[in-house]
């Protein structure tokens, strides 16, 4: 009898956002697309709709000026779709029709927004849905009423709907043209602050709000959202400290600024590496010690079941946590009075292990199919790519075919997870029906 062929969850999400990849793909190889009426080249147009879909922001062409409003558009859809994930959009569409969500769908649900428990998923998708819709005009507001000093009306209004979006979704994606990014409102608070919290917002995660929207009536937190909180806070807070004190006497990035131009860009400089893309200050006129400390901002990234990509805070802050107990000598790893499983701390280390290596690897493919090219900048474009950041040192227009095929995969397989990928390629994960003797190693 033949076996039936299974798609468990980890299958389902691949094959989802390669599918949205796919489409969005054709659709910018449309002469339609393209200012220049040939469309994207299939490599071009795959990287754009990978980096799109994937909430990257790492582009070969420049969104601003190569596409119509009709490629922008497309853009702009993909990345929606691609930070709240397809699984929230079929939702809605279930919704509208007045179609019950089935078990099955409740299940992808519970795997695409990395929630621990089934029970009231429907009811966060539909909340996700209204904080976005929600976020993501006020957004708009704010950006619209910033840019109308600067440009006409209609403009500006489809500037601040275009830019709440993609650094709501983490994206990094802007129509600044000529891969200037926000770098024209370096000292502006309105664009500085208004950014850096639609990435924050974007970043923490849909449970974490969700269960802030709820602290009013429960009067507590979990300690997910806790210790997403509290890592986010520090790396944020460390990340501004030491950006503006290694840059503040940089004559291409602070030291033309104002005091208070200062602690913008450094915040501003601080909260992008959250996998957002946007930047105010020109990367590669960061000191190196500057750049190293934002590779390892985006190697961390955002929070579980957000936006944004990296291994994220929950696993960094998990792993300190082990190896503080470590080095203490007990046996456990706590947070708050709660002792994290070893299950939790197993994932922690496999989920880094796979991205640490993942990016090695990449980089090291990327010296040979890249020669000449700096292996900051090689390190730095990598990162940023698993990440699902879209920060770039300027290598990304340059890059190979294979290059740009290695970088697709890598931001591939930022999104949806190392992973989610090992278990989608896997046959089904069974449990040991037996276990083997205790055997020691020797370590440290």
């Amino acid at each position: 009898m033949r076996k039936k062929f299974y798609l468990d969850p980890p299958k389902i999400l691949v094959l989802g956002f390669g599918t949205i990849i796919l489409i969005g793909a054709l659709l910018l190889t449309m002469p339609i697309s393209t200012v220049d009426g040939k469309g994207l080249s299939i490599l071009n147009a795959l990287f754009t709709s990978t980096s799109a879909t994937c909430v990257t922001g790492l582009v070969v062409v420049d969104t601003g000026t190569a596409f119509t409003l009709f490629g922008q558009l497309v853009i702009l859809s993909l990345i929606q779709v691609g930070g709240l994930g397809f699984m929230t959009f079929g939702t809605l569409f279930a919704f509208l029709i007045g179609k019950k969500i089935s078990l099955k769908g409740r299940i992808l649900l519970q795997e695409s927004l990395n929630n621990l428990s089934m029970e009231g998923i429907v009811r966060l998708a539909k909340r996700i849905l209204i904080f976005t819709a929600l976020i993501e005009l006020l957004g708009a507001v704010l950006l619209a009423t910033r840019f109308s000093f600067d440009m006409p009306l209609n403009k500006a209004i489809y500037y601040g709907i275009f830019h709440s979006i993609s650094n709501f979704n983490n994206a990094g994606f802007d129509l600044m043209g000529e891969f200037h990014s926000l770098t024209g409102y370096v000292d502006d608070p309105t664009v500085t602050l208004t950014v850096c919290i639609l990435i924050t917002l974007g970043g923490i995660g849909f449970i974490v709000m969700n269960e802030l929207f709820e602290f009013r009536k429960v009067k507590r937190l979990s300690l997910h959202t806790k210790i997403v909180l509290i890592t986010s806070a520090i790396l944020v807070a460390t990340g501004t400290i030491l950006i503006f004190l290694l840059e503040f006497s940089n004559e291409k990035t602070l030291k033309p600024l104002s005091f208070t131009g200062k602690i913008l860009a450094s915040l501003f400089q601080s909260v992008t590496p959250r996998t957002a893309g946007s930047n105010t200050l020109n990367i590669p006129d960061l000191t190196q010690t500057s750049l190293l400390l934002i590779i390892f901002l985006m190697f961390v990234g955002a929070s579980p079941g957000s936006t944004g990509g990296g291994i994220k805070t929950t696993t960094f802050t998990t792993l300190l946590g082990a190896v503080w107990s470590q080095i203490r000598g007990k046996e456990d790893a706590t947070f708050y009075r709660k002792r994290v499983v070893y299950e939790t701390i197993y994932k922690a280390l496999t989920v880094s292990v796979i991205g640490l290596f993942l990016v090695l690897i990449i980089t090291m493919l990327l010296t040979i199919t890249e020669p000449g090219k700096d292996f900051l900048m090689i390190l730095f474009e990598a990162t940023s790519a698993f990440g699902t950041v879209g920060l770039s040192m300027g290598l990304t227009p340059e890059l190979s075919p294979i290059g740009r095929v290695l970088i697709i995969f890598t931001m591939f397989a930022g999104r949806v997870g190392p992973l989610t990928i090992a278990f989608a390629i896997t046959i089904r994960r069974n449990p040991d029906a037996f276990r083997y003797p205790k055997g020691k190693i020797m370590i440290g």
